[in-house]
């Protein structure tokens, strides 16, 4: 088989496609790869330019693909987009990546550490947290004003909500929405500890 100096990789959830040509960009090989066995067909190749598309898993596949010495590099999906000959399926795309990769003008992005992932979930994660916190809020908000019972903006006001929600003398809310209100309170101080902890 010829030497394989650059490789377009489409990863997946399971089945990955191999697009890899020569120095001269005659096509080598294109196959597709079950998931389980990516690592072990890499291993085996000689050190070449990989290139594949940021998206998720992308990095983790970078750092794996670059303990074997292969040089990989990872393009934003809009920049692969315009390299797409005939219609879009993984052959192509992975076909596409590797004519994108090759280009002199290519921007590329950085393959982030370990490190660097954990704390942008971390990141994320406490955004995440904070937007359902907002929803809650808005929801108690919302369905207690349909009963007429409404608090100043502000973290003291939720909680004047909640107390109403908390007092069974409070004739205002029917039983079965104090129970839906109390549940939404619950939710609001476990995303409230999750925030603090994030």
């Amino acid at each position: 088989m010829q030497s394989i100096s650059t490789i377009g990789l489409d990863i997946a959830k399971s089945v990955f496609q191999v697009h890899g040509v020569d120095a001269a960009g005659q096509v080598v090989i294109r196959r597709q790869l079950k998931r389980r066995l990516v690592l072990s067909f890499f291993e085996k190749l000689p050190p070449c330019l990989v290139g594949i598309e940021a998206c998720a898993s992308s990095h983790y596949w970078s750092r794996e693909l670059q303990a074997f010495g292969h040089r990989v590099r990872l393009m934003p999906p809009a920049y692969v987009k315009p390299y797409v000959k005939r219609q879009k399926n993984d052959s192509t795309d992975a076909e596409a990546i590797c004519e994108a990769i090759t280009r002199p003008n290519m921007r590329f992005v950085p393959t982030k550490t370990v490190e660097q992932q954990s704390c942008l979930m971390l990141h994320r994660a406490r955004h995440l947290f904070i937007r359902q916190q907002t929803a809650v809020i808005n929801s108690i908000r919302a369905y207690l004003a349909e009963f007429g019972i409404v608090a100043p903006v502000g973290r003291r006001g939720v909680e004047q909500l909640l107390e109403v929600v908390a007092d069974t003398a409070d004739r205002r809310l029917p039983e079965v929405a104090r129970a839906c209100l109390a549940a939404l309170g619950s939710q609001l101080r476990a995303l409230k500890a999750q925030i603090l902890l994030a």
